[in-house]
């Protein structure tokens, strides 16, 4: 049975009465992302931080926030919305997902293109330790840089490190107009054509996304699409929109109609999770000239970053993205979610790269006995 402190001293307190009995701790929020990174292993105590969902300090003017790790991204997006002001980040599990959880797992979406991930909107953060001390990173200024900023360590840690309690962002207000477009595409090679003229040009869109064929069939389309969002006023979007008839026939959607869109592209994991018991999702990473390459190798549904260089590929089994992976090691990959029997055989990580020996470092520092959230790191603590 889960504990549900209701400040960050309580927090603070459990973790070092657990620490001190050597107990193992299983730390999370709404825990939407079980079957993310690592598999859950069986924990002694089990802590949520989904009490601690506080906005503590909003500064409309100065475009910045502070609110509780536990608060969810939907009810802060409802905080915002009467400012005209958004968190760009669009994780899956959206709906209930936890601001900690979103950070510790550094999950983002379409529009990371133009506004980045948690490492560009994050300027604070406070954590507790399991010596039962809350630690404060940054503060409410944007241009933050006094000392070593230890917020970045906890940024897609899955909780192994510490358990953060609150966070402080720099917002972003939302443009006075909003377009999207959807151009069908033939082939991925059609569609990194499109981007590469896109990202060239002046008018620079917050999302180009790539829509495989499979994944474009499973949200009700004939074609793979490669969809675009541009923002601004009335003016940019009219030359958006005269700009990309020059190159082809895109498809113009409504605001009710973008918005469902985004919405299925942001949540297509959480829905094929889901569906699927089998269903494993492996996240690759390649320069942007090398996108098309890896998407052609590729015969299952797949989402793209098409401008970020980021590829979701979604696997009906885990042995097939485990085949997929061991063939294709030019590429960083890494097993995002899947089933927790097979998380527990798979090498999740196979080629992690000099980052995790420096994440081990901070491992030794933060968690000497491997307490926290045990086996959540992609296996490797």
């Amino acid at each position: 049975m889960a504990e549900y402190p209701k400040t960050a001293e309580e927090l603070a307190e459990m973790l070092a009465c657990a620490a001190a009995q050597r107990k193992t701790i299983e730390l999370g929020g709404n825990f939407t992302k079980c079957a993310g990174a690592g598999p859950v292993t069986p924990a002694d105590v089990t802590v949520s931080t989904a009490q601690l969902n506080r906005v503590l300090a909003y500064e409309p003017r100065d475009l910045t926030l502070s609110v509780e790790a536990g608060i969810t991204y939907s009810a802060l997006s409802q905080v915002l919305r009467p400012h005209a002001q958004m968190i760009p980040l669009d994780p899956p599990f959206s709906a209930d997902a936890t601001i900690g959880g979103i950070i510790a797992s550094n999950s983002s979406g379409p529009r990371r293109r133009l506004f980045g991930t948690a490492r560009d909107l994050v300027i604070g953060m406070k954590f507790a330790t399991l010596e039962g001390k809350l630690i404060q990173s940054g503060g409410m200024v944007v241009k933050n840089v006094a000392g070593l900023d230890m917020a970045k360590l906890m940024i897609g840690s899955w909780g192994t490190l510490a358990a953060i309690t609150s966070v402080n962002f720099k917002l972003v207000p939302i443009p006075a107009v909003e377009r999207t477009m959807l151009l069908g595409v033939d082939s991925p090679r059609a569609a990194m054509d499109l981007r590469d003229r896109l990202i060239r040009g002046v008018l620079q869109p917050s999302a180009v996304d790539f829509v495989g064929l499979r994944a474009a069939a499973e949200l009700g389309y004939k074609k793979a699409l490669l969809a675009v969002e541009f923002g601004g006023n009335r003016a940019v979007i009219e030359r958006c929109q005269r700009e990309m008839l020059q190159w082809a026939e895109p498809v113009d959607l409504t605001e009710g109609e973008a918005e469902l869109f985004w919405f299925q592209i942001q949540n297509f994991t959480p829905s094929l999770l889901e569906k699927s018991t089998g269903a494993t999702v492996v996240r690759i990473s390649t320069t942007l000239s090398g996108m098309c390459e890896a998407l052609q190798t590729l015969d299952v549904p797949v989402i793209a970053r098409a401008a970020s260089g980021v590829i979701y590929a979604y696997f009906s089994l885990a042995s097939l993205a485990a085949k997929w992976m061991s063939s294709n090691p030019q590429w960083t990959s890494v097993i995002e979610y899947g089933p927790s029997e097979e998380r527990r055989w798979l090498s999740l990580w196979p080629s992690p790269g000099s980052e995790l020996e420096l994440m081990k470092r901070a491992k030794e520092m933060f968690d000497p006995h491997n307490l926290l959230n045990r086996g959540r790191y992609y296996r490797h603590f």
